[in-house]
C-alpha cells in the first residue's frame, strides 16, 4: 500500500532553483469561467446553452517560518521598483512523499509578487514570526 500523502514538505522553486519551504500554501486554483448564451428551437422553446470562456488562476499564497533570508523580498521589491519584466518568473510548488521523493508538482507561469507581509510582532507573543508573500500569474498546470 502506498503511503498517504501528507502536505507537510512542499517547496517553491523559482526559475528552477529551489527557494524555500514553506508551511502553507493555498490558490492551486484552477478555473473556467461559464458563458450563458439563450437560443430558440424551431418551435419556440427557449434553451440556456453554457459554453466555457477564458480561464483564470487564484494567486498562489505562500507561508513560512521568517529568517535571514532576503530573497522573498528582494523579488518583491523588483515590482515595488517598477522592475516587473524582471520580477516575472516561472516557477513551481513541489510535495515530497515521506522518503523525499517527487510525488506532485503545479507550475505556474510569469509569475510576480502582488503582496508580501511580515510577521506581526508581539513581544509578549511566543509565536513563530511568519512571512507571507502572495504570486499572481498566468497560468497554473500539474506537471
Amino acid at each position: 500500500m502506498p503511503d498517504l500523502l501528507t502536505t507537510s514538505a512542499f517547496f517553491v522553486e523559482v526559475d528552477g532553483v529551489t527557494v524555500a519551504q514553506f508551511k502553507e500554501a493555498s490558490g492551486i486554483d484552477s478555473e473556467t469561467a461559464v458563458i450563458e448564451y439563450k437560443e430558440s428551437t424551431a418551435d419556440g422553446k427557449l434553451l440556456i446553452r453554457k459554453v466555457p470562456g477564458a480561464p483564470k488562476w487564484a494567486d498562489i499564497v505562500l507561508k513560512r517560518r521568517m529568517d535571514d533570508s532576503q530573497a522573498l523580498w528582494e523579488w518583491r521589491k523588483q515590482v515595488l521598483d517598477g522592475d516587473i519584466d524582471s520580477a516575472r518568473r516561472n516557477g513551481s510548488l513541489v510535495l515530497y512523499d515521506s522518503m523525499a521523493a517527487e510525488v506532485a508538482r503545479w507550475n505556474f507561469e510569469n509569475g510576480w509578487p502582488s503582496h508580501w507581509k511580515g510577521s506581526d510582532l508581539n513581544a509578549g507573543a511566543d509565536e513563530v514570526s511568519v512571512e507571507e508573500i502572495t504570486i499572481t500569474h498566468e497560468g497554473l498546470v500539474r506537471a
